[in-house]
């Protein structure tokens, strides 16, 4: 099915330590570039909309459930990040909790399967965004160097 609606605006990124997120772990030591102004500027110069049009194309959502995530301001709560060690953009996908019902988060969130749509595709989302900026908008090359004492599996 294709989604046929205007894309939200980028996130801004800030910095937030990725190990923070219960879906992110980063393994690194000390000092870490996470390279947010760099993503920052491929997703606002087109990898944000290619993506989205990517995403639109093969999305699940229908038009109803897409305008409840965007009236959330849940796409601008991405986040996206270099992960130097596995050689990756990472990212954190916003979703919608657990007790959407006891908070009322929105009032066109009626059952679990609209919640569990949205945050699926919403991880789907930025999936698409992640690959993207990989393949075609990072030039850099991971610094992580693996230590000279690793066994070899050959």
């Amino acid at each position: 099915m294709t989604l046929e609606v205007e894309p939200p605006e980028p996130p801004e990124l800030n910095f937030v330590d990725p190990n923070e997120y219960e879906d992110a772990t980063i393994s690194a030591d000390g000092d870490v570039d996470y390279r947010r102004e760099e993503l920052q500027e491929f997703l606002e110069t087109g990898a944000w909309e290619e993506a989205f049009e990517e995403w639109c194309e093969d999305t699940d959502l229908e038009e109803r459930e897409y305008e409840i995530a965007r009236e959330m301001d849940l796409f601008a709560g991405f986040d996206f990040f270099w992960d130097d060690f596995a050689d990756r953009v990472g990212y954190h996908a916003p979703g919608i909790p657990e007790d959407w019902q006891a908070r009322e988060y929105h009032p066109g969130l009626d059952t679990w399967g609209t919640v569990s749509s949205i945050n699926a595709e919403l991880t789907e989302f930025g999936q698409i965004v992640s690959v993207i900026l990989k393949e075609e908008y990072i030039d850099w090359e991971a610094e992580y160097e693996p230590p000279e004492d690793l066994p070899d599996f050959d």
